[in-house]
């Protein structure tokens, strides 16, 4: 886990500032879910065979009444429960919502993995149309593209459906069991337990025997074949890159036809930045009406990090542009006073704190530190005169500005 300080906080303020003008531009609405479910939604919806579920990677506690709840381990699944409690069936279809927040995996200690992480999900509830996955897809591409990264490309595929894939995974299962002398450990367990993470296998000397396994592609049946056929049309139809990836799954069980990763091609093979696809099976799997639904999860650590990497800069956060120094007693009072007249005129303006009496040198200094534009100065003079002195802390200049003008003369100033 990390604490994010203000240097940082300037990414994510434009991370999370482009993910929500860019949602809201897609259509998508707002809805903030809770960070704690009972542990059955994700035992039931993400899969007793997903990875981390079956490694106890969630943050799981037993309540004295008997009840498990479960610090959300990812964001779809508390979605579609929203999605099935409020009634949101009955709304105009398809819903587009989107949420961002923090979960929490017991991940193993790794550069870029951290156990409470937040992340960005829209998702597209109650609609099949392969158009609803190139929205999903190209949101998460608009969002990066935004931000800074160049070479972007998807990497796709379908992991079928209930109809198709358990002969797929017949078909694999036949393959790697006649490769079994060349299964590491590891393997031979993702095997045991979900045989399509096997692809997806990072183990020394996999790549070669996995070029030779079966493709997920050639077992699909009519529906999904044509779903995956008609995703690649619309690509196309964008001249948007993306590669056929027959290795390609998902670490969730709810994934269903399309799944997808967005890769930047200058990382190479651990480019993979953020991946989600389509799940029309969860919404029946947790207790609803069969729902397709498709989304993406995308972490802001991750964007973070990638975006230092590449030596990209966050804009920075706006600062006051006006510093009020005073000299104690009376002055303090009206420095006081003048600082809330200029913020209730919508002017970021920093207050010169001092219990006793401060240097106007020590004051100056301060506001060099924080790139002041105006430092407004408030003597006994000034106070005499019911004005300000002025200095325009770039070249020292200072000019005497009547109280009643203060607010109009820099608006004026500034532009």
């Amino acid at each position: 886990m990390q604490d994010v300080l203000p240097d940082d906080r300037e990414y994510w303020d434009a991370i999370v500032g482009l993910a929500t003008e860019l949602a809201q531009r897609y259509g998508f609405q707002r809805v903030d879910i809770p960070i704690i479910e009972y542990t059955d939604l994700f035992s039931r919806g993400v899969g007793i065979a997903s990875d981390f579920f079956v490694k106890k990677e969630m943050y799981t506690i037993d309540e004295e009444d008997g009840t498990s709840i479960t610090l959300r381990p990812e964001f779809t699944a508390g979605l579609v429960r929203a999605y099935i409690e409020n009634g949101m069936a009955n709304w105009t279809q398809p819903v587009k919502i989107y949420s961002i927040g923090p979960a929490f995996r017991r991940e193993r200690p790794q550069a870029g993995r951290f156990r409470q992480h937040s992340q960005f999900n829209p998702e597209i509830l109650g609609d099949s149309d392969p158009a609803t996955d190139l929205e999903i897809m190209m949101l998460a591409m608009n969002l990066y593209q935004g931000l800074g990264y160049k070479d972007l490309v998807f990497q796709l595929n379908s992991t079928g459906c209930p109809a198709c894939k358990p002969a797929y995974i017949e078909a694999l299962t036949r393959y790697l069991s006649s490769q079994m002398d060349s299964l590491g450990e590891i393997d031979r367990e993702r095997m045991r337990r979900n045989p399509l993470r096997v692809l997806d296998s990072k183990e020394k000397g996999m790549d070669g025997l996995l070029e030779e396994a079966p493709h997920i592609v050639d077992f699909l049946c009519d529906d999904c074949a044509t779903h995956f056929a008609d995703l690649r049309y619309l690509l196309d139809a964008l001249k948007q890159p993306y590669t056929v990836n027959y290795r390609l799954v998902r670490g969730i069980d709810y994934y269903t036809k399309t799944v997808f990763e967005l890769w930047d091609k200058a990382i190479g093979a651990q480019a993979s930045l953020c991946g989600g696809g389509r799940y029309d099976g969860l919404a029946e799997a947790i207790g609803g009406p069969p729902t397709p639904g498709v989304g993406v999860g995308i972490g802001i650590e991750r964007i973070v990090i990638g975006l230092k990497e590449q030596g990209i800069e966050a804009p920075p956060t706006p600062k006051p542009a006006i510093m009020v120094a005073h000299f104690g007693g009376d002055t303090k009072t009206a420095a006081v006073q003048l600082v809330y007249t200029l913020r209730k005129a919508g002017l970021g303006t920093r207050l010169a704190f001092a219990r006793g009496h401060r240097s106007l040198k020590s004051q100056m200094r301060e506001a060099n530190k924080y790139d002041t534009t105006y430092t407004l100065i408030v003597g006994e003079s000034e106070l005499n005169q019911g004005a300000v002195t002025v200095r325009r802390m770039d070249s020292g200049d200072q000019q005497l500005v009547s109280l009643d003008d203060i607010v109009p003369w820099i608006q004026a100033d500034n532009g």
